[in-house]
């Protein structure tokens, strides 16, 4: 491997405008495609699979109008005012009438006409009441009711008792992945002239608002800190500049890319992003490694620059290649869990760390042949081996030899520290944030308050339920509709039901349900479970077979199953990569050590992620006002790219240790030797991927915020306090034996030359005989 990786480099250096031409072309490809295919991502999600999504499919089979996507709006005056003035109404009716006309809004009097005697589609969006006083219990008036205009109730709009919310609920004719930014816009423009005048406040719901690209200052901050600690590290403006540019390169591609296939593969709007995410930080600290190596190289053995290269790529780029292979494997095994839309997320993250390694072994050796000689100044080349170089590794050196010194109070240590840490994941809640967990200053909590103190928090998250005869008659009656509606308004735990429509067939009806609890409290999901019990009293007294589904729903069915599979991700991980590292490592012992210090650094990160966006502590300072549950799939991804991103450390860190005792010195000054040549590097690539990773926490993106957050968090805990300080603790304890592998298997096993052994012996030979045919030339 280092061989051909070392040809590969000098190749790169001596014919530089060949590679970069086939990368620009590259990236001028893709530029081409998002400029012709255009993009075109949902902030949807869905995993198939789940009863939810399941039951929503046969709901677009058979009654397609009630599948659409769904929306609200709000509308509300200030205190001591009422929306029920002439005036108001009349602009109320026709901002709702202007609604219905665009072209992908369902109009529900066009569904009414064409409905048969069992009803079409029902008039109004789910939780919108074919009959408000339906919704009352023992006579009691329900407090809300439908707004009323010229003596005619208006389509789809709810006005509270004291008349100042009115809720106006729709839904769209096609899926909301299928809808693009000009369809959100349209009706974010109608229903906003409302405001004109009026005293009227108008508050679209989440669900309105254009997909954006989740990407502001904060990023452009974090890659400004990245390239300060470049600078810092590399000392030089030009050897700092090449990794943001191929990083740049790596993710313009990778990104790219994403956005091109958006239009034909189905797309959260959160996959590019963490492409850019894990692209920029990987390709960054790649590059960075080979670009350290060569300057150590030229600065301490005197070789030129294109030598120097050619060996950085060989001994360096091997450790890129493996410690890229070993995200690689995080991110496809996601693959393996069948969920769609994670299965996209984690190949489009694991394309750009692909890119990343490609870039770091082709385009930056092209590049250091462009640079040439100036990688290095001549005042770097005199200070060589000045002291400045030799007391830039003190504090390392000092700290590993403190740290191997007090071995066993610093593991003791560092166990107590992560384990303490790790005690709020205990209490970790998923789910899908809602408009009730947005900030206070957003139309979404805004609007979502205004519904709970107009009609309950119940019509924030609305139920969509499905019925299928299974007793002696197969079809759905105008007597079964009115009994299944009594007997789901007779519940406690639902403050309305209401008929949605009968598919042709006559042997499927769906209804929408309104809970009492709000759309991310326990008694909702307990609802939810209890409807889609077999047994349950209203399947049982009327012969139907129950189904349950809508956002709440496929957010509690998404919530379960990813809680359900993540143990069997993290064994698939562990097993992967256990193999992959006793190749690199050829031992048992190192292995078996990375996979412990990361199930520490996991639990630890899942823990301070909690306490921070569950439980509200330092809220304030990361943006946002309200704790909430963490995104379902959060502690999947996370647990994906940091456990690959904590190898990547593990394989640069102790692979100097291997060199060096496989170079002669004794197991513990081997982990002195290789924690002074390595840990000023892993140091800085470690600051470059907090730094990265934090400048998406300040996005306006929840989810991006979490996946920023629990990855800058979770980096900052590994790479200082695992791989800095446990793993040295941990190599001096185990001392020879940590290099311990049982001949029957040493055998068996490929030697990859990870520390370049072959090509150093390579060198020299052809060192010898350059060295003979020079005697013989001059004898």
């Amino acid at each position: 491997m280092s061989t051909f990786l070392y040809r590969l480099g000098r190749t790169a250096f001596g014919r530089p405008w060949l590679f970069i031409a086939g990368w620009v072309a590259v990236l001028a490809a893709v530029v081409g495609a998002v400029a012709i295919n255009g993009v075109n991502v949902s902030s949807e999600m869905k995993i198939e699979g789940t009863e939810a999504q399941t039951v929503l499919d046969r709901v677009a089979d058979e009654l397609p109008a009630a599948s659409g996507g769904q929306a609200s709006v709000v509308f509300t005056v200030p205190d001591g005012e009422r929306l029920d003035t002439p005036e108001r109404l009349a602009v109320i009716s026709g901002t709702v009438s202007d609604v219905y006309d665009l072209e992908k809004v369902v109009n529900p009097l066009d569904a009414a006409l064409g409905a048969g005697e069992q009803g079409g589609p029902g008039t109004d969006q789910e939780g919108a009441p074919a009959d408000p006083s339906a919704g009352s219990e023992q006579g009691q008036a329900p407090p809300y009711q439908p707004l009323v205009v010229d003596g005619a109730p208006v389509p789809g709009v709810l006005v509270s008792s004291d008349g100042q919310v009115a809720l106006f609920q729709f839904q769209f004719t096609v899926a909301s992945t299928s809808l693009t930014d000009d369809d959100v816009t349209s009706v974010v423009e109608v229903v906003e002239r409302a405001e004109q005048g009026t005293g009227i406040t108008v508050l679209p719901s989440d669900s309105l608002k254009a997909i954006e690209i989740p990407v502001g200052i904060g990023e452009v901050i974090g890659l400004a800190v990245a390239a300060l600690v470049l600078v810092l590290t590399l000392g030089s403006l030009i050897a700092a500049g090449l990794p943001l540019i191929t990083a740049l390169v790596g993710v313009g591609i990778g990104v790219g890319g994403a956005y091109a296939l958006s239009t034909v593969v189905e797309m959260n709007s959160a996959t590019p992003v963490l492409g850019l995410m894990v692209g920029l930080a990987v390709g960054i600290d790649y590059a960075l490694f080979v670009v350290n190596r060569q300057r150590r190289l030229i600065l301490d053995r005197g070789l030129s620059a294109q030598e120097a290269a050619g060996r950085a790529v060989g001994t360096a780029g091997s450790a890129v290649f493996f410690a890229g292979l070993t995200v690689l494997i995080a991110l496809t095994a996601l693959t393996v869990i069948g969920i769609a839309m994670l299965s996209t997320m984690a190949l489009v993250a694991a394309s750009t760390v692909a890119l990343a390694v490609l870039i770091a072994l082709t385009l930056l050796p092209a590049l250091l042949g462009l640079v040439g000689e100036r990688i290095c100044s001549d005042k770097a080349r005199a200070q060589r081996r000045a002291k400045v170089e030799a007391e830039s590794h003190s504090v390392a050196d000092h700290w590993v030899k403190g740290v191997i010194r007090f071995r066993w109070p610093v593991i003791a240590g560092v166990v107590a520290i992560l384990g303490v840490m790790a005690i709020p994941a205990a209490s970790m809640n998923l789910g899908i944030p809602t408009g009730e967990t947005a900030n206070q200053d957003t139309a979404a909590r805004q609007s979502y308050e205004a519904v709970s103190q107009g009609f309950g928090e119940g019509f924030n998250g609305p139920l969509l339920v499905t019925a299928e005869p299974t007793g002696s008659t197969d079809r759905v009656t105008p007597e079964l509709t009115a009994k299944l509606l009594a007997e789901f308004q007779g519940r406690d735990d639902i403050v309305l039901a209401a008929p949605v429509g009968v598919n042709e067939a006559g042997d499927l009806a769906v209804f929408s349900v309104i809970p009492t609890s709000g759309p991310s409290d326990e008694a909702t999901s307990d609802l939810v479970k209890s409807l889609r019990e077999p047994d349950n009293a209203i399947a049982q007294t009327n012969d139907v077979q129950l189904g349950v589904t809508g956002f709440t729903a496929i957010g509690i069915d998404m919530s379960d199953k990813l809680a359900d599979v993540l143990p069997l991700y993290l064994g698939i991980i562990i097993v992967l990569s256990v193999l992959i590292l006793m190749l690199v490592f050829r031992s048992i012992v190192v292995p078996l050590k990375a996979t412990a210090g990361f199930l520490l650094s996991i639990l630890a990160t899942f823990g301070a992620t909690t306490a921070v966006f569950q439980w509200g502590w330092l809220s304030s300072l990361f943006g946002f006002d309200t704790g909430g549950p963490l995104m379902s799939f959060m502690p999947i991804i996370v647990t994906g790219i940091l456990y690959g991103l904590a190898m990547d450390y593990e394989v640069f860190l102790v692979s100097s240790m291997r060199e060096a005792h496989i170079h002669g010195q004794p197991a513990r000054q081997s982990v002195v030797h290789g924690f002074d040549q390595a840990s000023r590097v892993v140091v800085a690539a470690a600051i470059i991927m907090v730094a990265v990773f934090s400048g998406f926490i300040f996005s306006h993106d929840i989810m991006i915020k979490q996946i920023g957050f629990a990855l800058a968090a979770g980096i900052l805990i590994d790479a200082f306090i695992v791989r800095l300080t446990l793993v040295p603790a941990l190599m001096a304890v185990f001392d020879e034996r940590a290099w311990w592998l049982p001949r029957w298997l040493d055998r068996l096993l490929p030697d990859l030359d990870i520390e370049g052994d072959k090509l150093l012996t390579m060198l020299n030979q052809q060192a010898e005989a350059t060295d003979r045919q020079n005697i013989e030339v001059r004898n």
